[in-house]
């Protein structure tokens, strides 16, 4: 399963690259935004695309790969900018604590297409795709809620 999940990173990979091309000329597609973080080891500034989640008139970024770099950045920094198009805005991504992670990645799991469950299988972060299982994981995946930057 390694290889297989090595695969399917390396494709994500290459449609992130294309998602960062359009976000940079101004086409946006489905939830998909940027993410502009700085390095925790480098200082310097990575963009990651992202996929922002609305849940209850709140919107939330879910991790999807273990150790995910940008997830690293973003519990280093205050603020990150999140950008959509041509739009972008300065905000801060605040994780939640486990216990406030379960039922909101159950719900989301419950609420969604199958493939997002599937795709929590397919990185290694659970090892079902069910809302149940998903939730269990919940300290194994991080959950930040986006809030407006004072």
């Amino acid at each position: 399963m390694a290889q297989t999940t090595e695969q399917f990173r390396r494709k994500v990979e290459k449609f992130n690259k294309v998602i960062i091309r359009l976000q940079k000329l101004g086409i946006a597609l489905g939830p998909h935004y940027l993410i502009t973080t700085t390095g925790c080891r480098t200082g310097q500034q990575r963009i990651a695309a992202i996929g922002v989640i609305p849940i209850a008139g709140q919107r939330y970024i879910f991790q999807a790969y273990p150790k995910a770099a940008w997830v690293a950045n973003v519990r280093a920094a205050q603020t990150v900018t999140l950008s959509r198009g041509r739009r972008s805005s300065v905000v801060k991504l605040v994780e939640l604590p486990v216990e406030e992670r379960r039922p909101i990645l159950h719900d989301h799991i419950v609420n969604s297409h199958a493939r997002v469950g599937n795709l929590f299988v397919t990185t290694g972060l659970v090892d079902e795709p069910t809302p149940q299982a998903i939730a269990a994981a919940a300290d194994r995946i991080a959950v930040f809620r986006i809030e407006a930057q004072p």
